[in-house]
């Protein structure tokens, strides 16, 4: 199934984005460290060219600690990137995040110039909770929804360092399927832009070959069947989503799978690797060349006529 939602507001924040990027020193990245090939945008690259770039790897409470460490050396192999994993609540990390800053622009932190930097990242990474615990007060409006932040604004850090928030922004085309089905599966989509048992059958078929203790753990399952339905079918059992005649409600269990992973009752679960989005990726690329030479051959009979 194709995953497709972008607002109108963020179409709007696009722009301004680009307007106001001449003036950053530094982009602040947050990702969720769960997906941090998918929950990157890959309009950022195009737009930040050479600029310094931090890489947040947020809610790393919920990420499985050794495949964030081997996200840390795949992303810092690109110049001038750095990452810090954290979860956005803590405010021990607060001040190793502005201390980095400085450090990535050395020029502007030994003078009494401000740091001008930007805070961007897809919807429900958790970005406004960090920029409150940045600003030390409730100045982002948070929410465990996507799309809360709706507009723009400049705020003044510690440490000589501007803030320019950014609304959540995802793009236009989400080239790679598996991608937009991790976005779902973590909540950076609204639910009425998904359909909940197809993202559930996605995450249950990924835990059964990635981590398949957890899922029996968690749903009490003495041993996984073969084939994701019916593993879904024994969680719904084993959790009374019953109807009539004894079939098994898939709508409320799946609801039930994607809430407790959302909340990290399963355990600590990263849902991609850089190796697996690599090969992903090649194959987007393989599409999108396909469509190109497909578009080209109709304008060229469209020519001959």
């Amino acid at each position: 199934m194709a995953i497709q939602w972008y607002p109108g507001h963020m179409h709007k924040a696009s722009k301004e984005m680009q307007k106001i990027l001449p003036q950053v020193d530094l982009i602040i990245e947050v990702l969720d460290a769960r997906i941090p090939f998918s929950s990157q945008n890959p309009m950022l690259a195009e737009l930040r060219g050479d600029k310094p770039c931090i890489k947040v790897l947020n809610k790393i409470d919920l990420a499985d600690p050794a495949v964030t460490e081997v996200w840390q050396h795949y992303l810092e192999q690109e110049q001038s990137v750095k990452t810090l994993p954290m979860s956005a609540q803590e405010q021990a990390r607060k001040t190793d995040l502005l201390s980095l800053c400085q450090r990535m622009v050395p020029a502007k932190a030994q003078s009494v110039k401000q740091i001008q930097t930007m805070i961007m990242g897809i919807p429900n990474v958790g970005k406004s909770t960090l920029i409150n615990n940045l600003a030390g007060r409730q100045i982002a409006k948070t929410g465990n929804e996507p799309a809360i932040t709706k507009m723009q604004q400049r705020i003044k850090l510690e440490q000589g360092i501007v803030l320019h928030d950014t609304p959540g922004v995802l793009w236009p085309n989400l080239e790679n399927p598996h991608s937009g089905y991790r976005l779902a599966i973590t909540g950076a989509i609204k639910e009425t832009a998904i359909d909940n048992d197809d993202i559930a059958l996605y995450a249950v078929e990924y835990l059964m070959q990635a981590y398949p203790q957890l899922l029996q753990q968690r749903f009490e399952l003495e041993a996984l069947p073969e084939s994701g339905l019916e593993t879904m079918a024994l969680i719904g059992a084993r959790r009374g989503c019953l109807r009539g005649g004894g079939h098994v409600d898939l709508e409320r269990t799946s609801k039930i799978i994607l809430t407790e992973i959302r909340s990290g009752m399963l355990g600590h679960i990263s849902w991609e690797l850089p190796a697996m989005t690599e090969k992903e990726w090649a194959e987007v690329l393989v599409v999108r060349e396909q469509k190109a030479a497909k578009k080209a051959e109709r304008k060229q009979k469209r020519r001959r006529r």
